[in-house]
Parts: structure tokens; C-alpha cells; sequence
């Protein structure tokens, strides 16, 4: 998988230093190649193009109609993708996390919320358009046009499985994007102690009034509790947040994580957040 969004903060798209809720929706959550400190506190751990009617939609002056469009559209996509279980179970022998599109959904205080794997065709502008707010930019440093994103997103795609770019859908509206990796299979484990089958999170939140109420640490839980329901063999969910975002490390915190170290990145200094499935029913 490319190198990870130099900033993981949760709060996906959130101004980063502005926010001071420990619920921060603008998860920008991206784990990138942490590096971590020795004898740090880590219990041993081992490595669209859019249709022209939708694009329409999205410039009309009535956003809800366009909203509700996309929204069909991926229910449509999904349902389709549900009659194709030769083709799903073909993929699944190689897929390195336990085939995400066959996830489902999860029920969370904001909402029924789902992963919904990306579709360059249909999802690139809107996830364009969310990297190019300067909030999210900050962190993840995909501004400019299509064709950066497309080849943050193409290089996954077209990847050994080991990273799913996903749409997080709630209650039927794309609001966030996810990037679920093999933390223990990507270059983030010369950083830190790695265990078999750890899962890195990255997140950020695409509009701005999803941002700072909280809602990232409710989705954060939700997708933690998603990878442990749906991956037996992942004993830990892994990210590394920018030291310098409170906000954020707030909002893994309050999610279940765990701190376990500061670790040295090569565009940042990340506390390493640990939330472990021993520990998953009192934190």
C-alpha cells in the first residue's frame, strides 16, 4: 500500500488544532509508517468519474437531492455486488483482511453506519473534493485535482489486498473515508513492534458539519469493533495519530484505544493507539 496520509488523526478532516472535543468527527485518522520508541509501554507487539446526472445533482443548489442520489446509487451497488457470490468468494482465498465488502452493518448512536469498499468511477470526485478542504489536506496532503487522489486510491485498488479504501455510509449518506491496511504487512511495522494480523485504521470526515460533535469516536468504536467482530485472527486494531493532535488522540482514547508510545514517523511524531480485543470489554 502507498505510505500512509502523513497526519492519522481522528478527527478525519477536522481543523486540527481547533478542535477540542475528544469526539472529534473530523477524524483524520491515518496511520502512517510509525516508528516506536524503545522500551516504550507496547506489551510486546510483532509487523469518478460520476455519471453526468449525478454530477449534476451535486452542483444543483438542493445538496440533499444529490445526497440521496450518490446514497442510491451505492445501495444499488451493494445489493448487486450481493448476487455475486462466486465472484466474492473467488477473491476471498487471496483477500489479506477477511473480504470487507461482506462486513455489513453496524448500529451506532449516530446512525446504522457501513463500509462500503471505493469505486474510483463512481466515488472519486466526492472523495476528491473532501481531500481538497484544507482541514483534510493538512494531514493528508492529496489537495490538487482527481488524478492525485485517484492514484492514492489506484495504488490500493490495484494492490495485493493488504489495504481497502472504503466509503463510510451512514444511514445511507457517504460522510467519511477509510482506508482498512494489514498494519503487520505494511512498512508501518519497521516502526513498531508488530504482531501477525494487526489492522491499521485511517479515517477522516468529509463535511464539515459531521466534524467536531463527537461522531468520530462513535465510528471509530463501531469500525474497531468491526475489524475484532469480523477478523478472528486480529488480536489488536492499530493507528498512530499526530502527537500534536489532541483532539484527536482524544478521540481514539474515548474509542477504547489505548496509548502505548510516541513513535518517530518519517513526516511525524504519532502516538501509537492500541485497542486490544483482551481488553476490548473495559475500555
Amino acid at each position: 500500500m502507498p505510505p500512509p496520509p502523513p497526519d492519522a488523526s481522528t478527527d478525519a478532516g477536522t481543523e486540527p488544532a481547533t478542535e477540542s472535543s475528544a469526539t472529534e468527527s473530523s477524524v483524520v485518522e491515518s496511520v502512517t509508517e510509525p516508528s516506536v520508541a524503545d522500551g516504550a509501554d507496547i506489551q510486546d507487539t510483532l509487523d469518478l468519474r460520476l455519471p453526468d446526472e449525478l454530477i449534476a445533482l451535486f452542483g444543483a443548489s438542493d445538496a440533499a437531492v444529490a445526497q440521496g442520489a450518490y446514497a442510491g446509487r451505492i445501495g444499488a451497488d451493494a445489493r448487486t455486488a450481493d448476487k455475486a457470490p462466486a465472484r466474492r468468494a473467488a477473491s476471498s482465498a487471496d483477500d489479506l483482511l477477511d473480504n470487507v465488502a461482506d462486513w455489513g452493518p453496524a448500529t451506532t448512536s449516530a446512525g446504522v453506519f457501513q463500509l462500503v469498499p471505493v469505486r474510483t468511477e463512481r466515488d472519486l470526485p466526492l472523495i476528491s473534493r473532501w481531500m481538497n478542504d484544507p482541514a483534510v489536506a493538512a494531514f493528508w496532503e492529496l489537495a490538487g485535482p482527481d488524478a492525485v487522489t485517484e492514484a492514492h486510491l489506484r495504488a490500493q485498488i490495484d494492490g495485493d489486498g493488504r489495504s481497502v479504501p472504503c466509503l463510510g455510509v451512514l444511514d445511507g449518506t457517504p460522510m467519511s473515508y477509510w482506508e482498512v491496511y494489514r498494519a503487520d504487512l505494511d512498512a508501518l511495522a519497521r516502526h513498531y513492534p508488530a504482531r501477525p494480523h494487526d489492522t491499521g485504521l485511517h479515517l477522516l470526515i468529509g463535511g464539515v458539519a459531521d466534524r467536531g460533535r463527537g461522531l468520530g469516536t462513535s465510528l471509530l468504536r463501531a469500525v474497531a469493533d468491526l475489524v475484532l467482530d469480523r477478523r478472528a485472527s486480529c488480536g489488536r486494531v492499530i493507528a498512530e495519530p499526530d502527537l500534536r493532535n489532541t483532539p484527536s488522540v482524544s478521540a481514539f482514547l474515548s474509542a477504547g484505544f489505548r496509548f502505548a508510545a510516541e513513535v518517530d514517523l518519517p513526516d511525524k511524531r504519532a502516538a501509537l493507539m492500541v485497542r486490544d480485543r483482551a481488553l476490548r470489554a473495559v475500555l
